[in-house]
């Protein structure tokens, strides 16, 4: 009775609240005529819907205002000039390092009036082929190379050979490459524990799988009626979300990690979910630390608010799997995880199949039928395909059938454990290294190294000249080894504890030394608040792959990249 009384009076306050509110109004347009009105009303929309744009983008308005301010700042002539100079440099020491050619070496630019034969073909290939320095196959590059198993590469040479011309954008000419990458999208669901309904399709790399689930939920989103749809996913998570939200028109929030774990902060995740939330996204495991996210505990949220959840194991998707069988049991964290409705995984990382390979996964075929293109009206037929490609290469869904077939799993388990142990023995002795720590509780391939005491890209560049080729990694300053395979080879992780101990021995005596070649200029790089420069340089950096000669700064002026934003 009490709780109807009180409403009775709530309601009687609010109607009086409302006829405050009319009288008010009613007051202030006395004496106006209809049209003052009318255009107060008008005047007062344009300005709601303009104040909507301006506040409610992509891109918060602090930091649109820092981008407007910094392009301000470089319109100064002195200012300017001096920045772009600088850029310049960067660009000519950029394409120096990048486009070198040994002795008697020239770039070919028109095709040859006639054609070279097979012989001539294969020795200048070999010529191609001694252009780099780093030697991957003796275990001193982080990732990159995943086998490099002499007898694996010969069978899948040859299975590339044989459906060299295959394309399973015509299944009814090519049915075997349309059987095997069934085979391979059941192979991989049945490894990840998918259900009877759980489906996928090969892709031509991780990005590609990443793309694909974020434009399937991105069209879900929009049939529910959301106009903005948002990612929600950890600062840790890899790029292609990134390129995702810029290609798809969707909005990557990205959530804290909990400084001590390295892990996503299920807390703030919980907070930022709205109305707009496309997606969750957790990595098992990240790229920069190894490390994987909470996915029991997203998940939960993924149930509780109804929304997709994706799991990104395309760097470690072919271990994670087997870690158990493999003496290294982990938290469940695929579809057997209430919650989960997409996994994306790489076969040409440790499912050892040649570039150019991966797999996104569904829980339930509903999901998979979003990331499908169909135009049903086009001239030349209805024209239908699963992913980005239309055409797509047979033969390399045919190596990595046969790689799938000849591993076997009691291959991929063994593999499995070598790398395991490997990357736990490297672990282990950095932990030992006074001055270096090691970046969370890595569970998977992927040991991260930092320090509180001295510049650890000092570090990177002192192991460059022991032949080692590591990752270097930003906010935090960090770098990392990816073990692969050829990491298992004997004396190659002793052999790098020992180089770290003894290099990070030689830096301590005079920790504060500055940085000098690339470890400074991505230390600089990331100091840097105009981010726009290191886009441009990045921009730079891009073209000299496709340069045929060594541009230099009035190149760069002249095609328009020296100018001030």
């Amino acid at each position: 009775m009490d709780y109807w009384n009180a409403l009775e009076v709530y309601l009687e306050m609010l109607k009086l609240y409302l006829d405050e509110v009319r009288q008010l109004v009613n007051t202030s347009c006395q004496g106006l005529e209809a049209w003052q009105i009318i255009a107060a009303t008008l005047l007062s929309t344009l300005l709601a819907v303009w104040l909507k744009g301006l506040l409610f983008q992509k891109e918060s308005l602090t930091m649109r205002m820092k981008k407007q301010c910094f392009r301000l700042i470089r319109k100064i002539p002195f200012v300017g000039a001096s920045i772009q100079a600088q850029l310049n440099k960067a660009l000519d020491d950029m394409s120096a390092s990048l486009c070198t050619l040994k002795d008697g070496m020239s770039y070919i630019r028109l095709l040859p009036a006639q054609g070279l034969t097979q012989t001539q073909v294969l020795d200048s290939i070999k010529q191609y082929d001694t252009l780099g320095d780093v030697h991957w196959e003796k275990g001193k590059v982080s990732g990159a190379v995943y086998s490099g198993d002499a007898k694996l590469t010969n069978l899948l040479v040859k299975v590339y050979g044989d459906f060299a011309w295959s394309n399973p954008l015509h299944p009814e000419i090519f049915p075997g490459v349309r059987k095997m990458e069934a085979e391979v999208v059941r192979m991989t669901c049945t490894l990840f524990h998918g259900g009877p309904r759980s489906c996928g399709t090969v892709t031509s790399g991780g990005t590609e799988s990443i793309l694909m689930a974020c434009k399937a939920y991105r069209d879900m989103a929009y049939e529910r009626g959301v106009k903005h749809p948002e990612i929600l996913a950890p600062v840790s998570v890899h790029a292609a979300f990134d390129k995702a939200a810029h290609y798809f028109g969707m909005k990557l929030v990205h959530i804290p990690l909990v400084k001590k774990t390295m892990k996503v902060d299920v807390k703030a995740m919980r907070r930022a979910i709205s109305k707009n939330t496309a997606m969750l996204v957790c990595s098992a495991p990240q790229f920069p630390h190894g490390v994987i996210d909470p996915i029991q505990e997203v998940a939960q949220l993924a149930v509780r608010y109804n929304i997709p959840f994706h799991v990104d194991a395309c760097l470690g998707g072919f271990l994670i799997v087997f870690m158990a069988k493999a003496g290294y049991p982990l938290a469940p964290f695929d579809f057997r995880v209430k919650g989960v409705t997409s996994i994306s995984a790489d076969t040409h990382k440790y499912g050892f199949a040649p570039k150019g390979s991966s797999v996104i996964l569904y829980s339930d075929e509903k999901y998979r039928h979003y990331q499908y293109f169909v135009a049903p009206d086009w001239q030349g037929g209805i024209y239908a395909s699963p992913s980005v490609a239309g055409s797509r290469p047979g033969g390399i869904i045919a190596a990595c059938w046969a790689t799938m077939m000849h591993m076997g799993e009691s291959g991929y388990v063994e593999s499995t454990r070598k790398i395991i142990q490997t990357a736990r023995v490297i672990e282990a002795g950095c932990r030992k290294v006074d001055g270096l720590f090691v970046f969370g509780q890595p569970e998977v391939s992927v040991v991260a190294l930092g320090s509180n005491v001295f510049d650890i890209f000092r570090l990177s560049n002192a192991l460059t000249t022991k032949g080692w080729n590591l990752n270097t990694l930003q906010f935090p300053s960090s770098i990392h080894i990816c073990v692969t395979l050829l990491h298992t080879q004997p004396g190659v992780a002793d052999q790098f504890v020992s180089d770290v101990r003894d290099l990070v021995a030689v830096i301590m005596k005079n920790p504060k030394e500055k940085t000098t070649g690339m470890g400074a200029i991505y230390g600089m790089a990331q100091s840097i608040p105009d981010r726009s420069m290191v886009t441009e340089v990045s921009h730079g950096f891009l073209d000299c792959l496709y340069s045929t000669e060594a541009p230099s700064a009035e190149k760069n002026h002249m095609n328009g990249m020296s100018k001030p934003h």
